[in-house]
């Protein structure tokens, strides 16, 4: 069995956003999406980095390496990103996300961090297989949020983690799968998996075989529903070239490259660094709209400021209104926990976001944690989270409960091995009667 890849890679800029800071490659071995932050410029070059590390595995490697190869590739971008970052200091913050296939033989190492996603579709039934590094990812795997109430939330685009100037060693995800004859890939931005449903993703996956026209469909599916966000979408299909039907045509081996990875091409780069590798890929035929390489942005048609300046306040408005939205949300939270041996009650929920603390203590209870069964006491190490204050009391009187039947069970025990040993010290110190001393009869004459 030959294995090889049908692949599509789109990229569109959204309705809302002014540029495009995403970037998605496709290619023979590779595949990957990475969604940049850190305003107009730090965004385009994160991901534009990240794309351009990444884009130099697309070639043979031996499967035994490709998990250590896509986790090296992908540390290397962010200490390039670091590099960028302290030469150009209004660049300060850039980071981006990854989610990145690489195949060797009949198998594929997955490497993902942040928002990003991965999609399997196997036997006609679409899985997510990668999980959100964001905040309400958290509160969703804590039991404090639903998933319909995480799909409102106003910080669910809110991150952990991710690459760039914001943590000098990311934690990444990373797996090793196998390659299977008739599984179709997606990775996405989040620009897509935020507005499509998995049930809308499934059927589209299933129902469009072409994997451009494919990711074509699911891009104006997002864009229907609004598209704020840049929008990225790669596919490939596994595919058996010894069981290719006669008069079908092996894949294209020439890789794609969207987004703003596609546009550093137009950038004064270095020659010998990522993002000029990156940009010296075949360019594909779909790209950003407004992007177009006919056109540079000197000659875009001069447009008055002042709509510009009225959209930015907006949004500065709507975010600033979301987030004290988020952080009003998490002071009606209480959580149960413990500090200094005892069970301690806070408002707020257990994470913080980065500097900003997001609880703090209402009451510190009597119960000794030493006064809990073991298994409870990881449950409150862990915290015990509550949606009000009476919630949180009730879980303390519950633990409250626990303590004193473990003390009372505690007590009787010890009063038991008390009474024990008293009354085996009482049994040694009594004395022992003598022993009988047989007597012997001497039989006598009866009268005479």
């Amino acid at each position: 069995m030959t294995f090889a890849l049908r692949f599509a890679a789109r990229s569109d800029v959204g309705l809302v956003r002014s540029n495009n800071q995403d970037s998605g490659y496709a290619g023979s071995h590779l595949v990957a999406v990475a969604d940049g932050m850190g305003g107009h410029a730090g965004g385009d070059v994160a991901s534009s980095i990240a794309i351009g590390r990444l884009a130099q595995l697309d070639s043979e490697t031996p499967a035994t390496e490709i998990v250590a190869a896509l986790e090296e590739a992908i540390l290397d971008a962010n200490q390039a990103i670091l590099r960028r970052a302290r030469e150009e200091p209004q660049l300060a913050g850039l980071g981006t996300t990854v989610t990145a296939l690489l195949r060797a033989e009949g198998k594929f190492a997955l490497a993902h961090i942040g928002d990003s996603r991965a999609y399997l579709l196997r036997d006609g039934e679409a899985t997510q297989i990668t999980k959100d590094h964001s905040f309400v990812q958290r509160l969703l795997d804590e039991g404090r949020l639903t998933p319909e109430e995480a799909e409102r939330h106003p910080q669910r685009s809110v991150l952990m983690r991710v690459l760039g100037d914001v943590d000098s060693e990311p934690e990444l995800d990373l797996s090793l799968r196998p390659a299977r004859v008739d599984d179709r890939w997606m990775l996405c931005s989040d620009g897509l998996s935020g507005l499509v449903s998995l049930e809308t993703i499934e059927r589209t996956l299933v129902k469009i075989e072409d994997p451009g026209e494919c990711a074509d469909a699911l891009i104006e599916l997002a864009l229907k529903g609004g598209g704020p966000d840049n929008i990225t979408c790669v596919i490939a299909d596994v595919v058996d070239l010894d069981d290719l039907p006669k008069g079908v045509d092996a894949p294209s081996t020439s890789p794609e490259i969207v987004g703003s990875a596609a546009r550093s091409r137009n950038r004064p780069t270095s020659a010998s660094g990522p993002a000029a590798k990156a940009a010296a890929l075949t360019r594909p035929e779909r790209d950003v709209p407004f992007e177009d390489e006919d056109f540079s942005e000197d000659e875009l048609p001069r447009r008055s400021r002042w709509p510009a300046l009225v959209v930015a306040a907006l949004i500065a408005a709507v975010i600033a209104g979301g987030l004290w939205a988020g952080y009003a949300w998490t002071q009606t939270q209480y959580y149960v926990a413990a500090r200094d041996g005892r069970v301690v009650v806070y408002q707020g929920v257990s994470q913080d976001l980065g500097p900003i603390g997001l609880s703090h203590e209402v009451e510190q209870t009597d119960v000794l944690v030493s006064d809990l069964s073991s298994v409870t006491r990881g449950q409150v190490d862990e915290t015990l989270p509550a949606s009000d204050r009476a919630g949180a009391d009730q879980i303390v009187d519950r633990l409250e409960a626990e303590a004193q039947q473990n003390q009372q069970a505690r007590q009787a025990q010890e009063e038991q091995r008390q009474a024990e040993a008293a009354a085996a010290a009482a049994q040694s110190q009594q004395p022992t009667p003598p022993a009988a001393t047989p007597t012997t009869q001497t039989p006598t004459d009866g009268p005479t």
